[in-house]
């Protein structure tokens, strides 16, 4: 584990200063815009080039060195900040600069992230795949607890101008520590010795498509087959589909909500920026005392009861947050959801860390994310049109859904906001209560 541990501690670092600056940002653009939609359209144009760039990610992650691949994700997150740094100072920043910035950091961040996550099963043994997968949700909440407090506070002080190289700061340590550790690549398929019996169907299928290479088969039937070499390994798996459906399912009812989490605590806190960093805060940690419970605990003895009973906490927690307007509800509520992300999280990657062989999961894990990353993509397009052009309005107005719903989120700005984010919390937990009725979703352990 200690290779794992000082790359783990170079990530802490970076996105600690990645948080800042995304706080930072958030607080900039709500000031500029009082939108939505806008700071909606960001998570939305960080999503849009991971999609597509999902398509290739496998390939080139199961063929290129990840330690490589992991350094250029950091360097061009860098240059992009320090790109808006320049531009800020200069007074030519625009809301669209960090639409530009979000999709160049969205396209190379999926890379960086899907090499670090196809590493850890060669970093770890497989008894450590839940803990490893925990401390990474120490890197997410532990952030979160320090990032936005930092944050908050610099903000009125410093400003954008004064945070932004703190980040720059942090990239610098995160890149040493992956040129200073050799990481181990996976033995490709082509140089195992497996005989015609013994040999896994998948790993048979991805030799032969070597040989296709080898012997001049029609180059793009060659590619469109490697392309879709992951896609088809979950579909012909009733267990792997069904877990990519119900995942799927959950995190389009999560981003729908969360794509509004931000401007919605704006609103109806008076754009308290300090209101929003200890919501923030309170997530880090949850989330860290999740992670660190689930380090010390090791999960649940199966898997996918752990995955689903995170769904269901998930979304419990949520929908009292969402019916909460002040500090007294939001920040228990909020440190109560987030304690459950390091449980669904871990588990949920330890299944397909435990059905994928590490020479195929870049394919695997890329075809994963392109679902997930699709339909988190068009949560995040819908949400704030949705809340600007329709719910806010007849929130605030004297309609039919503001009768019904007033009693119970007010008629003050954000309420229609926080009505989608109850709605969304609710179908979370429905979606974990289906899942423990589906029988496909216990196979793949019940084969392990």
């Amino acid at each position: 584990m200690r290779k794992f541990i000082l790359i783990w501690f170079g990530q802490l670092v970076s996105t600690i200063g990645s948080y800042m600056s995304e706080f930072a940002l958030t607080l900039w653009a709500w000031e500029l815009t009082g939108s939505a939609t806008a700071l909606a359209l960001v998570g939305f144009f960080s999503l849009l080039p991971r999609i597509f760039i999902s398509i290739f990610a496998g390939i080139i992650v199961d063929h290129a060195n990840r330690k490589h691949l992991m350094i250029l994700g950091d360097a061009i997150a860098a240059s992009s900040t320090l790109a808006i740094l320049i531009l800020h100072l200069s007074g030519n920043l625009a809301i669209w600069h960090l639409y530009l910035a979000a999709s160049v950091n969205g396209g190379f961040g999926q890379i960086q992230q899907l090499a670090y996550s196809t590493s850890i099963t060669l970093l770890v043994s497989p008894q450590n795949y839940t803990r490893a997968n925990s401390m990474n949700s120490v890197v997410h909440y532990g952030s979160n607890i320090i990032a936005p407090a930092i944050a908050g506070v610099l903000y009125p002080i410093i400003g954008l101008g004064g945070i932004l190289p703190i980040d720059l700061a942090t990239f610098g340590i995160a890149i040493a520590t992956l040129v200073w550790i050799r990481i181990p690549q996976p033995v490709r398929e082509t140089g195992k010795h497996w005989s015609a019996s013994t040999m896994p169907s998948a790993l048979a299928e991805a030799r032969r498509a070597s040989g296709d290479r080898a012997t001049g088969r029609n180059k793009l039937s060659v590619f469109w087959s490697e392309i879709t070499f992951g896609i088809r390994y979950i579909w012909r798996r009733d267990s792997l589909r069904t877990l990519l459906i119900i995942t799927a399912l959950f995190w389009f009812a999560h981003d729908l909500g969360g794509a509004i989490f931000e401007p919605m605590i704006l609103a109806r806190s008076d754009n308290n920026s300090q209101v929003l960093g200890a919501i923030s805060s309170a997530a880090g940690i949850g989330g860290v005392t999740g992670a660190v419970m689930l380090s010390a605990w090791g999960g649940t003895k199966r898997r996918v009861n752990g995955m689903l009973l995170g769904f269901m906490g998930a979304g419990v927690a949520k929908t009292i947050f969402g019916l909460g307007q002040s500090l007294t509800v939001w920040l228990p509520a909020q440190f109560c959801s987030s304690l459950n992300f390091p449980l669904l999280g871990s588990s949920q990657k330890a299944l397909w860390m435990e059905a994928t062989p590490p020479e195929l999961q870049g394919r695997v894990f890329a075809a994963d994310e392109l679902v997930v990353k699709l339909v988190s993509a068009i949560a995040t397009l819908i949400a704030g049109p949705l809340c600007d052009r329709i719910l806010e309005p007849a929130m605030l107005s004297s309609t039919i859904l503001s009768s019904l719903f007033s009693p119970i989120f007010g008629n003050d700005a954000g309420a229609g906001m926080a009505l989608l984010y109850v709605v969304c919390a609710i179908a979370m937990f429905a979606v974990g209560v289906f899942g423990f009725r589906l029988s496909q979703l216990h196979q793949r352990e019940d084969l392990v």
